[in-house]
């Protein structure tokens, strides 16, 4: 695998190598020996995939408040996103600012998003799914999120808030300068 770091301590892009003949490709998708080495200590507790029927669809932003804090590896299995990381650790050098990838089927690269972060995605093709492995479980009571098109944010999604599908419960997300101080920062 190779893995690309960014300026946002944490997050990580970790592409498998891909071996291709007449008859397609083989990658090794997972290793958690490989990933431990190279990018983060972390188990995975739980895997999700969701099926996006529209381009244009926005998922996020979310998090999960501590306890119930989730990391995130991200793919895509079909289709294409834009794939956006924000950072709300308090104290961190970085906080409020982004990052932002292009996933898609074809690469089979993957995004990891460590706890601390807000997570969302913008479906760039029709009938996209995306997978993901998290480091806790899902919890109701922890779920949250900060609507995806704050200006403060200043992430260029691909579609404007009008055209964007979003679902009721994202679409009335509040601003990031109303989200209460969740994570802290460790250097």
């Amino acid at each position: 695998m190779i893995v690309k770091t960014f300026d946002i301590s944490g997050l990580a892009l970790v592409v498998p190598r891909r071996f291709e003949d007449a008859r397609g490709h083989f990658a090794e998708t997972w290793s958690d020996r490989r990933f431990r080495e190279a990018v983060a200590d972390a188990g995975f507790v739980q895997d999700n995939q969701s099926l996006t029927r529209r381009k244009g669809t926005v998922r996020g932003l979310h998090y999960q408040r501590p306890p119930a804090g989730q990391g995130k590896l991200v793919r895509v299995l079909a289709g294409a996103i834009l794939d956006v990381a924000v950072d709300v650790r308090a104290g961190s050098p970085t906080f409020g600012r982004h990052a932002a990838v292009r996933l898609d089927a074809r690469e089979g690269a993957q995004f990891w998003v460590p706890e601390g972060f807000l997570h969302g995605f913008c479906t760039l093709e029709d009938d996209t799914a995306v997978a993901y492995k998290v480091t806790s479980y899902y919890s109701p009571e922890h779920d949250a999120g900060v609507a995806f098109d704050d200006p403060q944010l200043g992430i260029d999604w691909p579609v404007t808030a009008a055209e964007a599908v979003l679902s009721d419960k994202d679409r009335s997300l509040p601003r990031f300068a109303d989200m209460p101080a969740a994570f802290m920062w460790q250097a």
